[in-house]
This record gives structure tokens, C-alpha cells and sequence, in this order.
């Protein structure tokens, strides 16, 4: 999402209807519904013991056309003559409380919130429960600033897009590049957001950008004008299983729909995607938004239609509620007017907004009288808060390389030469969508409390144009008893609209790498701060460098983070959420190529289906330990009952190409059980994450090389076991689809890559207790 591109007069004009902010610590006033009014505290739709769809009814039977149409933008307008307020629907918590959006400010009593790691650093711990505590602690900091006036309660966050190409600027701001992942985690974050009690939602948050949305400006050709064509399996095998996740599991109160078209439709205006897939199929109980002004870019930029009414008309009868930008409040009323679209379809969006409103209580009177009406400037960045955004940068460090020198010893490395663009970084380590910190621990700072430090820059930004500061980090390397080396990227090299050219370092990081290696006397260590991968076989491969950690974008408390791991106060755990290619495999890839699968001369794309060379592979992650696994129960064949009352003859063919729909199958027996024993065979406590894959039979050509399953996340103290257990749902975890999109279940013999071991479950069809 973006800050609005077009019509920048008429959106600047409309910033009138604006919620206004309180700059205190006082308590707002009602949104709606004040008591102390007596013309509108009798109001139907403010009775908060009636249903919430029979308030929504009321409320939009009270407003006039005009009004309603002011009410289909962000900067929603107010509705003085019923005591509602203008409300700024466009806030953002990606990884903590956001400035980006309009609807959230810092200043006065919340001069900032907590940071978190950026959300590709978050996925690397691979641990559901720590994703959605940090979307409790973001949603209590949210509420918080709401009640104090500075922000909304609906935030279009999480992004859930699969980082799909290396180069995307904005892979930073996901989960990574499996689908599993991904979804785990839009769950997981989307329950801690919205924290429901019953109906009730502290906040909305809203998956994004639906769908197939991976590219932003690359090589002339940008996300305004891209048509993704993607094939019906790639969509439902890859591309909305996040979302899908978010809204089935996750049960988010939004969707973003995106910018790009998808086989020759702009998103926001195609039926079967809203309607038909996030309403109809998936049940989303909530509202559709549209990415910031991609209304008018359908329009402008795309020529979807030939007036811009159509264009208006078209969107929300696809199923858009609410448009981020004027588009709607502009065009809507010429549409009715024309009979392009009914007053009703109008009334239909609005109750979708409306009541993800009232399910946060704006129309229950006295915000302070409400649930988590007590929380104020006192909850935002507090210790604990602070204490989970270093416990996520710890966790979501992944250990790449070691040739045995880490951890350092504060006995041996007394004296640490620093060296690098990102060594005394501060904002670099939050990202992109993030807000004001509550403070910074850079690299410098938190190796500093472990040993005297030398430091030295080496270049004096990512892009490392000249060499001129090499020589004095050679020197400083020299001196000290261990160098470490904090290189990459940041946001003028990968970020929103922003996407990389190639995958090495910029301008001569490489070269100040390798020359500072040469000069240490003692172990190098290489840091490196990026969202997306960075191909460094040249350090991978180079004695010198001892070793290699990759520590994302870490967040506030990054520095801190980085330094108990390079120090061995942390055993690192995290593994990587996505491939590390090598730079020659992007000279083969365009971006604007959708397709997962290989096909001639092209090489496919993530672990899932590419089977090229590779610099670092999706999960890899080593510790300062060592683990072993075995397998205590592991059932060997499981059948595969089938829905008699949905299996008709004439699709008996499902059986003889050998693999089962889904929907044919009794899914709910159909799971077993699997205990996997981890024993820590070092010296050193660590956490383990044990991931899961299995790989189809063989034969089917729909099939990946493999596919993530499960993973689940555990800490073994040193000489100890401890047992993970693991549920295996054929129709979820074994389950392949075809090419026309359709989700099947292959029979025979399918493998499991648990760990380092290997594991064969055959699978076969039951009809009515006869195997067939």
C-alpha cells in the first residue's frame, strides 16, 4: 500500500472529514452514540443490547444517499445530525503500531510504540504462539492510542503475499515464500490483533493484497499496469492459501484486495475473486477493501472501463466496500443516478463497514467505559512489551554459517572491531511500515556491552560507492581480537515500489568484505541486515569468513539481539522463510513470469518446485548445538474413507487417476498422529525447530518436490529429549492439486521428511469398507 497517487488535490480537500486527534492523555470523545446527548443517545442504532445487524439496518435506513456515499472512503465523513464522527479508517500495525497511514499519529503522552522485528525476521522463529502474543501486545498499544485520540481501530495489516521473486522490495513485510507459512502465520497474527470476545474485536485487523500481488516497479514494468497470469492451480495451490488461512482460521475482519490485474481483471473489480472466493467460498464476516486509490488506477492507468462511474459501479458490485482514496465518494453518486448501480448494492457495503464498527464498540457510547477502555499512554512501551520485541529478534535470528569461532568468548575477544553500513544503524533495523520506537539498541551498542569496541563504517551507506574507508576498517581489523562485519541492504535498495535489480551486495560491500577478512587476525563475522536474500557464495565459500548470520530487519531491540547471539547468550534458532538463489538464477526469471511450476527454460520457483543451484535453502538454520531425531510413533498406511453421499459414479475416474478429490473424502478421520522424539546431543541449551515436509507419490505430474507441513518449535536442554507430537490430516498436509485447481488426495506411498529422518505412510482408498 501506498500513500494515495492520484487525484492529489481533491484527496488533500477531503482530509476535512478526518477524525480530529486529542494531543493529551485525555480520554476521546464517543465516536458515536454519546450519552450526554440527548438527540441521539435514544437512537435505535445505539442500543447496545439489540443484534448488531438489526443496529447496522437502522443506521443505514437513517442516512441519505449523499451521506452514505461520503461513508465508502477512508476519511469517512461525519454524520452530525445522527452525533457520528468522521472517522479514518487507514491505520497500520504491520509490526507494531504505524505512522504510514493517516489514521495514526505519535506525539504528546505516545511519542512511540513498540517495534518489532519486520515480519520476514518474525517468520524465520517459525513459532505460532510468539506471533500471536506480538499481535496482543500491538493490538493493546493500538488500543491504547485510540482511546488517547492518536489512532484507529482498523489496521490493514498483516501483509500475507507470497515472496514469490528475490527481488520484491516489499518480501520484507512477509511471512516468506511458502504457503503453509504464510497462512500460519496471517492466523496466527490475525487472532492476536483482534483478540475477539465473542463478537467483539479489540481491533479489525485486514489480510493483504488479494491476490497474486508480487511486484512493484521492476524493469519498466509496474504493479498500476501488471496483469499477473496465473493459472487456476498456481492460485489455489500457492497464492490464497494465506489468505484463505487468514479468513477461515485467522476469522480477520478484512481483505485488501491489489493493484495488479489477474488474467485481464483488476482484483477489486472481479466478482469471482470477492464474491465469489473471500465472501462466498471462504465466508468472510467483515469488509473488502480496495488498495490505496486502485479504484481510480482500474480507471486511469488500466482504461477498465470508459467512464469512471462504470469503473465505480463495476468495483462495488464485484463486492468492494470501502475505497482507500476519493474514488468512490466522487463517482458513486453518478452511478446511482445512471442505473449502473442500485442504491441497495450502496447499502450492502455499508453494513459490511458498519458492523466491523459496531463489533469494536464505536457505537457504544464512552470508549473509556468500555472493554480495554482502561488502557492509556501507560501501556505502550512498557517493559514487557520492550522484552518480547528483543525476545522476537532473538528468536528470528538464523544462524547461516559457522566454521566453529561462534560463539565469541569475552575471554578471548576482549577488543571487537565493528565495521560495516549497518554497524551503528538504528531506523534500518525497523523496516518499512513501521512507526516511531520507543528506542534503539544498534549492532555497535550491543556488542559494546560485551567487549571494547573499534569501529569503523567501512562505506558510508548500503550503496558503498567508493573504497576510501576501506583502509582504516583493514587497520581496525587488524588490531581487534575478532571482527564482525554488519552489511546489506535497506530501504533505498529494497522497499515498497522498489524492487532489486540483482541479488549481490550493493556497490563494494563484497570487496570491503573480503579485504577486512583478509586483514583480521582474528575470526570474521559476517551480519547481514535484509529482507529479502542476499547471494553471498562469495562469503559462504571463504575460509576467512568464519561465519555468516542473517538477522533481517530486527527491529528496535536488534542490536542487543545480535550480540547475545554473537556471544552465545542466545543459541540462535531461526531458519530461514525463504530460498537464497544464486545471482544467476534471476538473470533466467523474470519477475513478470506468475508461474510456480518449471517448464522449458524456465526453472520454477521456492523449494517447492525449483531444483537449481542454490545458495542457502528454505529452512536452513544451524545452533550452537547439535540435535537428533528419532521416530517413537509412526503409523505406516492410512485409509482413505470415502463421502458415499458425495462420491457419485460418474466420478469414479477420481479413482482410477489414482488420487481422491478432497471433497469426496470423510476429512475428518483422516489424520495420524505422529510422536518425534529431539534430543539436544551437544553441550549447550537450544531451541529446535522441528520442520516437517512430505513429498507425493511418485508420478504425479501436479506435484512439488516437496511441501511444508507442519513445523513446531521447541527448546531441549542440553542432554535431553523431548517428545513433539504432530498431526498428519491426509486432505490438509497430503493433499496435491491438479491443474484445473481442484484439490486432490494421491493414493500410494507418500514420504515424510521429518528432520533428518524419512518416513513412508501409504495411503489407499476405502469405499464402504471395500478397498479399492
Amino acid at each position: 500500500m501506498a500513500k494515495p497517487i492520484l487525484f492529489p488535490l481533491l484527496f488533500i480537500t477531503t482530509t476535512v472529514f478526518l477524525g480530529f486527534f486529542i494531543s493529551s492523555a485525555e480520554s476521546r470523545p464517543p465516536f458515536a452514540c454519546d450519552p450526554r446527548n440527548g438527540l441521539t443517545r435514544s437512537l435505535k442504532f445505539c442500543r447496545a443490547n439489540l443484534p448488531i445487524h438489526v443496529r447496522a439496518r437502522d443506521l443505514i435506513g437513517s442516512l441519505t444517499l449523499a451521506e452514505k456515499i461520503r461513508l465508502l472512503v477512508n476519511n469517512a465523513a461525519a454524520v452530525p445530525r445522527l452525533g457520528i464522527q468522521g472517522y479514518e479508517w487507514w491505520s497500520e500495525a504491520l509490526h507494531g503500531v504505524s505512522n504510514v497511514g493517516p489514521g495514526t499519529k505519535f506525539g504528546g503522552a505516545f511519542p512511540g510504540a513498540t517495534s518489532f522485528p519486520q515480519v520476514i525476521t518474525t517468520a524465520a522463529s517459525f513459532n505460532e504462539s510468539l506471533w500471536e502474543q506480538i499481535g496482543r501486545v500491538v493490538s493493546d498499544e493500538a488500543r491504547a492510542m485510540y482511546n488517547g485520540g492518536m489512532a484507529g481501530l482498523t489496521y490493514w495489516s498483516p501483509n500475507v503475499n507470497i515472496f514469490r521473486d528475490p527481488r520484491w522490495g516489499r518480501g520484507q513485510e512477509t511471512p516468506g515464500e511458502d504457503p503453509v507459512l504464510a497462512g500460519k502465520y496471517a492466523a496466527n497474527y490475525v487472532r492476536g490483533l483482534q483478540s475477539p470476545t465473542g463478537i467483539r474485536l479489540k481491533v479489525a485487523a485486514c489480510c493483504k493484497h488479494y491476490t497474486a500481488y508480487d511486484l512493484d516497479n521492476w524493469n519498466g514494468v509496474d504493479r498500476y499496469h501488471f496483469n499477473a497470469r496465473v493459472s487456476k492451480q498456481d492460485l489455489a495451490d500457492t497464492y490464497d492459501v494465506p489468505f484463505k488461512s487468514c479468513v477461515v482460521e485467522g476469522k480477520v475482519a478484512s481483505v485488501m484486495c491489489s493493484y495488479n490485474q489477474v488474467n485481464g481483471k483488476p482484483t477489486c473489480a472481479d466478482p469471482d475473486l470477492l464474491k465469489g472466493t473471500i465472501r462466498g467460498q471462504w465466508g468472510l464476516s467483515g469488509y473488502i477493501v480496495s488498495d490505496c486509490d486502485s479504484v481510480g488506477v482500474m480507471y486511469d492507468t488500466q482504461h477498465f472501463t470508459a467512464t469512471p462511474e462504470e469503473s465505480a459501479a463495476a468495483a462495488i458490485k464485484a463486492g468492494l466496500d470501502l475505497d482507500c482514496g476519493p474514488f468512490l465518494a466522487i463517482h458513486t453518486d453518478l452511478a446511482v443516478r445512471r442505473r449502473l448501480l442500485a442504491e441497495a448494492d450502496v447499502d450492502l457495503a455499508l453494513a459490511n463497514t458498519i458492523t466491523i464498527q459496531m463489533r469494536l464498540g464505536m457505537f457504544d457510547g464512552e470508549p473509556s467505559a468500555q472493554p480495554y477502555g482502561n488502557l492509556g499512554p501507560r501501556d505502550v512501551c512498557t517493559p514487557a512489551h520492550q522484552q518480547l520485541a528483543l525476545e522476537a529478534a532473538r528468536q528470528g535470528i538464523v544462524l547461516l554459517k559457522n566454521s566453529g569461532s561462534l560463539p565469541l568468548s569475552t575471554a578471548r575477544h576482549r577488543t571487537v572491531a565493528v565495521i560495516g553500513p549497518n554497524s551503528d544503524v538504528t531506523v534500518t533495523m525497523i523496516g518499512n511500515y513501521a512507526g516511531v520506537a520507543c528506542g534503539y539498541t544498534s549492532p555497535l551498542q550491543g556488542i559494546s556491552r560485551y567487549a571494547r569496541t573499534i569501529h569503523q563504517a567501512g562505506c558510508s551507506d548500503v550503496a558503498c560507492d567508493t573504497n576510501n574507508l576501506f583502509g582504516a576498517a583493514e587497520v581496525a581489523a587488524h588490531e581487534a581480537d575478532a571482527t564482525v562485519l554488519v552489511m546489506g541492504l535497506d530501504q533505498s535498495i529494497e522497499a515498497e515500489f522498489r524492487d532489486r535489480v540483482g541479488l549481490l551486495l550493493p556497490g563494494r560491500q563484497q570487496e570491503l568484505v573480503s579485504r577486512v577478512a583478509r586483514a583480521s587476525r582474528g575470526p570474521t563475522v559476517l551480519v547481514l541486515m535484509s529482507g529479502g536474500p542476499i547471494d553471498v557464495s562469495f562469503a559462504k565459500n571463504d575460509p576467512r569468513v568464519s561465519a555468516i548470520i542473517w538477522a533481517g530487519y530486527p527491529g528496535q531491540a536488534g542490536g542487543t539481539a545480535i550480540a547475545d547471539v554473537l556471544f552465545g547468550t542466545t543459541n540462535p534458532g531461526g531458519k530461514l522463510p525463504m530460498t537464497w538463489y544464486p545471482q544467476d538464477y534471476v538473470a533466467k526469471v523474470p519477475m513478470t513470469n506468475m508461474g510456480m511450476r518449471p517448464s522449458r527454460g524456465y526453472p520454477g520457483r521456492t523449494y517447492r518446485f525449483y531444483k537449481g543451484p542454490i545458495v542457502f535453502p528454505f529452512g536452513h538454520g544451524l545452533s550452537y548445538t547439535s540435535f537428533k531425531h528419532s521416530l517413537a510413533l509412526a503409523p505406516t498406511d492410512l485409509s482413505v474413507l470415502l463421502d458415499t453421499n458425495l462420491f457419485a459414479t460418474k466420478n469414479y475416474s477420481t479413482l482410477s487417476s489414482n488420487a481422491i478429490r478432497v471433497k469426496h473424502a470423510k476429512c475428518d478421520s483422516l489424520s495420524s498422529l505422529f510422536h518425534i522424539d529431539v534430543e539436544n546431543t551437544g553441550n549447550m541449551d537450544g531451541t529446535h525447530t522441528l520442520l516437517v515436509f512430505s513429498t507425493p507419490p511418485a508420478g504425479q505430474k501436479w506435484s512439488p518436490n516437496k511441501q511444508l507441513i507442519g513445523f513446531h518449535r521447541v527448546h531441549v536442554i542440553a542432554g535431553s529429549k523431548q517428545r513433539v507430537k504432530i498431526n498428519i490430516h491426509a486432505c490438509k498436509h497430503l493433499s496435491v492439486v491438479d491443474e484445473f485447481g481442484i484439490r486432490r488426495i494421491p493414493m500410494g506411498s507418500h514420504s515424510l521428511h521429518i528432520g533428518d529422518l524419512k518416513h513412508s505412510i501409504s495411503l489407499q482408498a476405502n469405499l464402504e469398507g471395500i478397498k479399492v
